[in-house]
């Protein structure tokens, strides 16, 4: 029993003094371990007869549960006290990393658009819209397409089921063109009129340069005394502006339109060296090559009597060009159908700072 005694003191006091967790298991295993002292002392009761080994296996056992339960307190005093002195001295973040810095870029089609909008603001244009979805007058005959045309045709036009409109005898479509809207402004206004018409379009079509929806800019200028030189020299100063070449070669060469007489199409001076499209002048003039970019003309005078106004007094001009198209040429867009495709890594690359844009402003 005096060894037992003498065992729990020796083994309470390096408990006691156990100041971190190693220590105290090694405490532990010098106590309880398979070579430990208290372990010995129960391989010792083999040789103990009868009672006595009983009574001292009692004793040893509440001695061997004493010590676990000592060393169990004291770890979880240490623990506690291991917790309390690292929740003073150190610090952790919890808070999730920010996500990386994203900044939005404006699409191309919308940098052209606002391009546009500020070439032809300072010109004194105003921007004019109408809806998508336009009836047979406006998209067609108020613009003198004949019956039968082929714009009219089902392969080149989205047409609209008629039963569900309001007025079974109208032919409602997606527009083909933003003309309509200056049909409207002129029923609407009379004349005079200076504006521009921007939106989206819709015609049967896909391949690399064509979609099914795109959009167009066109303007409309009507007042007395309008002729086709002020036409040249607005289409000229536009086009100059926007491509940022001041000796861009402008020529007009004649075309036919349903609403303009005369009509032109209108092309841009370019070099295809080594297959790379490039606006520019050419060195030597026999070099210069050409790329058609709109269409134009003087308005037709029936055109102007289905808007109510008298040709005999007003007339103008009116042009029109893809917005796809000039963003495109400007930026060395190769896929007209890549724009619509929503590919965010596309617009990373081809798309424009949002802040620097807000700035031009």
């Amino acid at each position: 029993m005096s060894d037992a005694l003498t065992l729990k003191n020796d083994l309470t006091a390096k408990i006691e003094a156990a100041n971190d967790l190693k220590s105290l298991d090694d405490v532990r295993v010098t106590a309880l371990g398979k070579k430990g002292a208290i372990t010995d002392l129960m391989k010792s009761l083999g040789r103990l007869e009868g009672e006595e080994r009983k009574i001292k296996g009692q004793e040893l056992n509440a001695l061997k549960d004493e010590i676990a339960n000592f060393i169990k307190a004291r770890e979880a005093k240490l623990k506690k006290e291991e917790l309390d002195r690292r929740l003073a001295t150190e610090t952790l973040d919890v808070t999730l990393p920010p996500l990386p810095k994203k900044i939005g870029h404006v699409h191309p089609i919308t940098q052209t658009m606002e391009e546009l909008q500020t070439i032809f603001a300072d010109m004194g244009f105003s921007v004019a819209e109408g809806p998508d979805i336009e009836d047979d007058w406006h998209n067609f005959t108020a613009l003198n397409f004949p019956p039968g045309h082929p714009a009219r045709e089902m392969q080149d036009t989205f047409f609209l089921n008629s039963k569900a409109s309001a007025d079974k005898n109208t032919q409602y479509l997606l527009r083909t063109h933003t003309s309509s809207v200056q049909i409207r402004e002129m029923e609407k206004h009379g004349a005079p009129i200076k504006i521009i018409c921007m939106g989206r379009v819709y015609r049967s079509d896909y391949d690399m340069t064509h979609t099914p929806m795109f959009h167009q800019v066109e303007g409309l200028y009507i007042d007395k005394n309008v002729t086709m030189g002020h036409l040249k020299g607005c289409l000229i100063d536009f086009l100059s502006a926007y491509f940022e070449i001041e000796d861009l070669p402008i020529r007009l060469r004649p075309s036919f339109f349903p609403f303009v007489e005369p009509g032109a199409e209108v092309d841009i001076g370019c070099s295809r060296k080594n297959g790379e499209l490039k606006i520019a002048r050419a060195d030597n003039p026999l070099e210069q090559e050409w790329l058609e970019v709109l269409g134009c003309g003087m308005v037709h005078p029936n055109v102007l009597k289905n808007c109510g106004i008298d040709p005999t007094e007003y007339q103008g001009f009116a042009f029109g060009t893809g917005i796809d198209r000039l963003a495109m040429l400007k930026y060395g867009i190769p896929d007209l159908r890549s724009m619509f495709e929503s590919d965010s890594r596309w617009l990373e690359h081809y798309g424009f700072n949002l802040f620097e844009t807000l700035a031009k402003k």
